[in-house]
């Protein structure tokens, strides 16, 4: 009787042993509202099934869309006319890859990963991405379209930077995913602020910033005004917060309430998105009007966050 209890036991032990290390279905989540973007990522996650190669594909689809005004293609312009490009991208090993400043290249997204998978450093910055990045294939494009040309002439009228809440109800682009294996990875693209100091870097290509991921824990992105997501480092205190054992949505306001606290929110908008191991996913952000969409078996849904006003 003792040897059958035993048995019993140790076959007990066994399913639950697989129970918990099973991994959640894969999932692929995105800033605002980027359908198509999230779908493109999923669609790759199932086919090669990497979280890596999914948000690198998600990112694509917005820096491509001459119709997005704050990515890629299409951005508008700093206060010079130039369209210039931050990006960064980190998977679950802990590697990392960023470029800041870079013109005319349509996939900065794509040469981030080049940064982080063929050279020894993380970041790449201004001629010098540009330069890596045509050694790697990349063709020099000019991105600034006629719509977002006649933008910039309207605004040299008054010449005023005043950053805007929620524009056109999207911003930069954050992605995170869990690929079938259950690991982690996170992107962000942009062509950041329009009108801009010629020069000026948001968080958007910050390892910690814009992006973080621990696959001992899960993975946070920001969207919004990033000089708000510097002072905080507010991807990676999210990720930590997690650590701490708070779940996403928790991880996301306790980030939040680090900029309330601190500084002058009012007029801004910062948007933080989460997700943890087993899939979970949190948002939060200072003002109403931050959504989120998220793409997992097959479905695509647009969820409105959350917010703190």
């Amino acid at each position: 009787m003792r040897r059958r209890s035993f048995l019993q036991t140790a076959s007990l032990l066994g399913v639950a042993g697989t129970m918990k290390t099973q991994n959640p279905e894969p999932v692929i989540i995105a800033t605002w509202k980027n359908e198509a973007g999230t779908k493109a990522g999923y669609e790759k996650i199932l086919q090669t099934g990497k979280a890596l190669d999914g948000v690198e594909a998600g990112a694509w689809v917005p820096e491509a869309n001459p119709e997005e005004t704050t990515v890629g293609y299409g951005g508008y312009p700093d206060r010079d006319g130039h369209v210039t490009l931050d990006a960064c991208i980190m998977d679950h090993l802990g590697n990392a890859g960023s470029v800041t400043f870079l013109e005319g290249i349509m996939h900065p997204i794509s040469v981030a990963r080049a940064v982080m998978e063929k050279t020894p450093h993380v970041m790449l910055s201004g001629e010098g991405a540009l330069q890596f990045a045509l050694s790697q294939g990349f063709k020099k494009e000019n991105l600034l379209t006629e719509k977002s040309r006649k933008a910039w002439e309207e605004w040299k009228k008054v010449a005023k930077y005043e950053p805007k809440v929620n524009i056109e109800r999207h911003d930069t682009i954050g992605l995170l995913a869990l690929g079938k294996a259950g690991e982690i990875a996170g992107a962000c693209s942009t062509s950041g602020m329009a009108f801009k100091m010629h020069g000026r870097v948001g968080d958007s290509p910050i390892i910690g910033g814009a992006v973080f991921c621990d696959d001992e824990v899960g993975g946070a992105c920001a969207t919004g005004l990033g000089e708000f997501v510097m002072k905080t480092l507010g991807s990676f205190l999210i990720v930590e917060f997690m650590r701490q054992g708070m779940s996403p949505q928790q991880a996301c306001e306790a980030a939040i309430m680090r900029i309330v606290k601190r500084y002058k929110y009012q007029e801004f908008q910062v948007g933080y998105l989460a997700i943890n191991k087993k899939g979970d996913v949190g948002a939060f952000a200072i003002q109403k009007g931050f959504s989120y969409t998220i793409t997992k078996n097959g479905k695509t849904q647009v969820i409105e966050s959350a917010a703190y006003m």
